[in-house]
């Protein structure tokens, strides 16, 4: 059977299932060796050598003019990721991105993020996989080591506190903490600064 170009990323992002064994699952297999080719080049250079940035941006097919990714950074799926504006990733994150990730404007990431966009089947766990988009919303904040799942949105200016396992949706202006994380309280909106 034929495949159109870009099949697998139609499927991706209605969740799957995707199965590794068909000659479309080729392009995703692709993506992911040219995006693991540039991390590892980014990841080569030294940390105050700046032309590592240039590895990222071919990563992720725009100018990183208003984002800062530190090293040593891991991504799969460089061509499902989106920044806004006054992003910040710390060192150590890991983002598996094949479901797809979007970061809103004002993110800010402490070190050790991971985020997980594709899980497998529970039957066919090495060869059928599905997905969920996952979305950090607008000044949003992710302590150390926070994992997030597949198919959650971070809320407008939450925080995520540090050791975090996110599995469900965080409400705008929530703390949340713990495993799994849960609302600890809410901050007041109208004490929000850019």
């Amino acid at each position: 059977m034929e495949y159109e170009k870009g099949y697998v990323y139609d499927l991706m992002d209605q969740g799957g299932p995707t199965d590794n064994r068909e000659p479309y699952f080729k392009e995703a297999v692709d993506e992911m060796m040219r995006a693991r080719t540039l991390c590892a080049k980014a990841n080569a250079a030294m940390p105050d050598d700046p032309t590592y940035v240039a590895y990222l941006e071919e990563l992720f097919g725009r100018e990183l003019d208003d984002v800062r990714i530190l090293t040593p950074f891991i991504c799969d799926f460089g061509n499902r990721v989106t920044f806004g504006k006054g992003v910040f990733i710390n060192h150590s994150a890991i983002l598996s991105a094949s479901g797809g990730i979007e970061f809103g404007d004002g993110v800010m990431t402490a070190p050790g993020l991971r985020i997980a966009t594709i899980n497998h089947d529970m039957n066919n766990r090495h060869t059928i996989y599905t997905y969920g988009k996952v979305t950090i919303k607008k000044n949003a904040w992710l302590g150390m080591n926070v994992t997030i799942c597949p198919g959650v949105t971070i809320g407008e200016y939450a925080v995520v506190a540090a050791g975090a396992v996110v599995t469900k949706d965080v409400p705008d202006h929530a703390i949340v903490g713990g495993v799994p994380a849960k609302v600890i309280r809410y901050l007041d909106p109208n004490e929000q600064r850019e």
